[in-house]
């Protein structure tokens, strides 16, 4: 009996009353310009990233390192904030030691096992 009476006044309530009118369709929320690329609406770090990537240059070593030949007309190019750096060498391809050597800013210097020719250059932190 319940249901027969929650039944009837929810036929009546939706028979009686009139009908709202519809809804209108959302508009965008920026409706002179669109949504706003990934660089209109970059802040921060992430601005100096974005900016850093279309001039083509790699701020925070993101990107692989160039492949250089090792010789000393090309040496191996080691990016440092400071006037050497130690350096790591895996001499031949199977090899499970590391050579390890201090490599100073100057001309280019050798690896004491292989002969690979590193070259120390100035890197500057982008902060």
């Amino acid at each position: 009996m319940a249901a027969r009476f929650l039944l009837r006044s929810a036929v009546r309530a939706a028979t009686c009353r009139a009908r709202p009118a519809p809804v209108p369709a959302l508009t965008r929320g920026m409706s002179a310009g669109g949504i706003p690329t990934d660089e209109e609406q970059a802040t921060g770090m992430e601005k100096k990233i974005i900016h850093a990537m279309k001039t083509g240059s790699d701020p925070f070593s993101m990107l692989r390192p160039k492949e250089y030949a090792g010789t000393k007309q090309d040496p191996h190019i080691v990016p440092s904030i400071t006037d050497k750096r130690i350096v790591g060498c895996i001499c031949e391809e199977d090899n499970t030691a590391v050579v390890w050597f201090w490599l100073h800013q100057g001309e280019a210097q050798r690896c004491p096992s292989c002969g690979s020719h590193y070259k120390l250059v100035p890197h500057e932190l982008p902060h």
